[in-house]
């Protein structure tokens, strides 16, 4: 189902968001952010890589029909600037802000850390799908626990890392799959919390280096989150998402609303 709803989203300017995919009160915010981003990419065309965006959530996305709406603010010989929108109700519910850029030959290269190093996967601890306890998008993502606690733990610090991948692997495995994955992970403090309590992305931006051609439905991407502050009951973030072979794919970056 996932994979048909990418592929119409291509080029419609209207998609049904299905059930299922629940997120509290709203859709998961990775479908959303899959969504969004595919459309950019019909609209883009071949030869310019997503390197960059930035999702709002300006408001709760319910299931059923949206409209999709795309800007090009401006395609030069290297980089292309592109907005999509969501809409409900003639409200916008979601903006996604893209920069896409060609590849080319440079002389600086800057290796990245390594990959921090996790339990394996079958060592790591499954979030359970509980009907009407968890989210209900869990069903469709396989999310592993390596490090750190579980949300409303009463852990003494923040912070997790873990492995995730979907349960039904997508035909052809792309970037806007690892884009709508990505989002699956509560939270950094939640952990620290002891009773249930509220929270939603309210910015994210997230930063694609490159991305592993030989990457499948049935491959495990690592996610590791180190928070940078949390306040005033908003959080910041930044994880790094590795794939299987340890090389850095994605930067994560979120501003987070916490009542509590």
């Amino acid at each position: 189902m996932l994979d048909e709803l990418l592929q119409h989203a291509t080029t419609a300017d209207s998609v049904v968001i299905p059930e299922g995919w629940g997120q509290g009160r709203a859709t998961y915010g990775g479908l959303v952010a899959a969504l969004l981003c595919q459309r950019l990419l019909g609209a883009v065309g071949e030869g310019r890589v997503l390197r960059s965006a930035t999702v709002s959530f300006v408001g709760p996305v319910a299931t059923g029909p949206a409209e999709l709406s795309v800007e090009i603010f401006r395609s030069g010989k290297s980089v292309t600037q592109a907005e999509a929108r969501l809409r409900q109700n003639g409200e916008v519910l979601a903006v996604l802000l893209a920069s896409f850029g060609a590849t080319r030959a440079s002389g600086i290269v800057v290796a990245p850390a390594a990959a921090p190093a996790l339990k394996p996967v079958e060592e790591a601890q499954a979030f359970p799908y509980i009907p009407g306890v968890v989210p209900d998008f869990i069903r469709h993502i396989d999310m592993r626990l390596a490090a750190g606690g579980m949300p409303f733990t009463g852990a003494e610090q923040p912070d997790f890392a873990g492995w995730m991948r979907y349960r039904e692997a997508p035909a052809k495995f792309s970037l806007v799959h690892l884009f709508g994955l990505i989002d699956c992970w509560p939270p950094s403090v939640l952990p620290m919390l002891k009773t249930l309590a509220p929270a939603s992305s309210l910015c994210w931006t997230l930063e694609f280096l490159q991305f592993p051609e030989t990457a499948t439905g049935e491959s495990w991407w690592q996610y590791a989150v180190q928070t940078d502050a949390s306040a005033e009951g908003y959080v910041h973030t930044e994880a790094k998402i590795h794939d299987d072979s340890g090389r850095l794919v994605a930067i994560s970056r979120q501003t987070i609303t916490v009542f509590a």
